[in-house]
């Protein structure tokens, strides 16, 4: 991957606004995305799939090819298998509340889940009696396989897990999950936020039910997420929203539901942000999702390399360099994590995240406040992760306990 080409892409890079180490959070944007989005408000700026004049008709053919272009991305045939959501957290609630579960069935998770694959199943055990079970990761970090195992039985109705941990970087082998609970007759739903940007997700081999994503942490625009669904799983579920859109025909005293993909999308689409779905999918695909992988791993070997032998530095998760995703976390004594991004920030322009993350169950089962998080993208430099490790190892040497 040409890196040097890949950062004059983005605008802010261009204009050296500082180094953006926070892409787990969102991703920066391209020139592309962001003339894709221009492009719509300045010249068909309507409402698609409702009226029938010539603009409405432009923004209707743009939202049938952004779901074509979703499924050629994930290798999938069905292109009305995808939803369009705000982010991934809508299509994980669409899911949860979906699926209709009942009092007795089992949810079975991991005890590193983002509170977004966390927090509606345990309002969904608080208010209707689900059962649930969390699969213990090992202590690093990583999945265990074993004990997701021993929490299956046949009364798991549903499976959802994370596609890679946004915290430790750990991807859960989804495919062997997946065989595990179809033998059990569960349903698989993935939180792929983490995943989807930054690796080849192909979901015809993956084999799970459900796959959610933020498309604003893929290059696209804000207030954009995807839920993709096997067909006999989407047509089974019921819509989290209902109203315009989601119905074929409503009257005074009933209603059907509009079919897949629409009765889960209420109300006026994001057209701006499918618009530059499409262009960032585009992106994505030109530069090409082994390459982006490879560049990840490339710069997180950097990054543990260059701090392996830092007093006082604690990182989070497994210090294989190969086992992280894009992801690097850590706390360094004596310090709390907000003045670690703050001191990062004012010293050198670096930009990080701190704090919990979403990730509150992993954060309060170890009796830890959080950390520090750098996540890197394909538009960082090896240049840009050197000023972050001196960065870091100047402050925890100097400011450190």
């Amino acid at each position: 991957m040409d890196v040097d080409s890949v950062r004059k892409d983005f605008p802010t890079v261009r204009k050296g606004l500082g180094i953006y180490l926070d892409s787990a959070c969102q991703s920066l944007r391209p020139d592309s995305v962001i003339a894709a989005v221009d492009e719509y408000y300045g010249e068909y700026p309507a409402c698609g799939g409702r009226s029938v004049h010539s603009m409405a008709t432009q923004v209707s053919i743009a939202v049938d090819e952004t779901r074509e272009r979703l499924a050629s991305f994930f290798g999938t045939d069905d292109p009305s298998c995808y939803v369009f959501t705000k982010n991934c957290t809508e299509g994980l609630n669409t899911a949860a509340f979906g699926l209709g579960l009942r009092r007795g069935d089992v949810v079975v998770t991991t005890d590193a889940e983002h509170n977004s694959n966390h927090v509606p199943w345990l309002h969904l055990s608080e208010r209707m009696g689900v059962g649930r079970r969390l699969a213990r990761s090992a202590p690093d970090g990583r999945f265990d396989m074993e004990a997701f195992k021993e929490c299956m039985g046949h009364d798991v109705r549903v499976v959802s897990v994370q596609h890679c941990n946004n915290v430790t970087g750990c991807t859960v082998p989804v495919r062997e999950v997946a065989e595990v609970a179809h033998d059990f007759g569960a349903t698989v739903v993935v939180d792929g936020a983490q995943a989807a940007p930054h690796v080849p997700v192909d979901l015809e081999r993956l084999e799970v039910d459900v796959y959610c994503m933020s498309i604003h942490k893929m290059l696209g625009p804000t207030g954009m997420g995807v839920m993709y669904g096997r067909r006999e799983v989407l047509e089974s579920m019921g819509p989290l929203m209902l109203g315009g859109g989601t119905v074929g025909l409503a009257t005074a005293d009933g209603y059907n539901l509009a079919p897949v993909p629409e009765r889960f999308e209420a109300g006026l689409h994001n057209y701006a942000g499918i618009v530059g779905t499409r262009a960032a999918l585009d992106y994505l695909s030109r530069i090409g999702m082994d390459e982006i992988e490879r560049w990840d791993r490339t710069l997180m070997r950097r990054i543990l390399s260059n701090l392996e032998d830092v007093r006082n530095l604690r990182p989070v998760g497994p210090t294989d360099p190969d086992a992280r995703g894009g992801v690097f976390s850590f706390n360094i004594d004596g310090l709390n994590a907000h003045d670690i991004a703050m001191m990062a920030d004012s010293m050198a322009g670096i930009m990080i995240r701190s704090g919990m993350h979403c990730a509150h169950p992993f954060y309060t089962s170890q009796g830890v406040d959080g950390s520090a998080r750098a996540s890197v993208y394909l538009y960082n430099s090896l240049e840009e992760i050197d000023r972050f490790t001196d960065t870091v190892r100047h402050i925890a040497e100097v400011f450190g306990d």
